[in-house]
């Protein structure tokens, strides 16, 4: 006599299908078989959000650069990317660890100062919002160039990079509060 094993019966549960994987993993997936149409299309997806975190952190005129360098960089690696489904979170840590590379070895780098002098320019007001930010604590520096730099909304800031939605929003809203602040200390007496 054999035995049912079905549900109906009260035997073993069928066995969960494992959740349909994201486009981000599926890309993954395909540029690990090399697949460059599919690298590309991280990259269109990916690149705001490496390009915003590393304008927190270093020279405009050197974000582009360690853009692709990131880039670079995780496509040689991919390989290592054990959770296609985390490949924001990953993206960033390598673009996180490229600026901080770049400043230990003393790149050539100059901050930005507090005040950029000279006449009125397109950019001035740009490059002084740009410098009270990076006046700001990291995470707010981060979601802050994200948002407002990049045009990224709280949830795409929180599904690319990692980040918790709730610490997104609460990253936006004391980040605004301290660069209120700091704009209006500047405007002062």
């Amino acid at each position: 006599m054999g035995f049912d094993l079905s549900p109906a019966m009260g035997g073993l549960p069928a066995a969960a299908e494992a959740p349909e994987p994201s486009l981000e993993a599926r890309l993954v997936a395909a540029a690990r078989d090399g697949d460059r149409r599919a690298f590309g299309q991280l990259y269109e997806r990916f690149a705001p959000m490496v390009h915003g975190l590393l304008l927190a952190r270093v020279p405009r005129a050197d974000v582009d650069d360690l853009v692709q360098d990131a880039f670079l960089q995780a496509m040689r690696r991919l390989g290592s990317l054990r959770d296609a489904e985390a490949f924001g979170p990953w993206l960033a840590a390598i673009a996180r660890n490229r600026a901080r590379d770049r400043w230990r070895r003393g790149e050539d780098v100059e901050p930005l100062p507090d005040e950029v002098p000279g006449p009125p320019h397109p950019e001035g007001e740009t490059m002084t919002v740009l410098a009270a930010i990076r006046g700001l604590p990291e995470a707010y520096r981060e979601t802050l160039v994200l948002r407002l730099v990049e045009g990224m909304t709280g949830p795409e800031i929180a599904e690319r990079t990692g980040l918790a939605p709730g610490s997104v929003r609460v990253n936006l809203h004391r980040g605004m509060k301290m660069l209120r602040e700091a704009l209006g200390r500047r405007e002062g007496p």
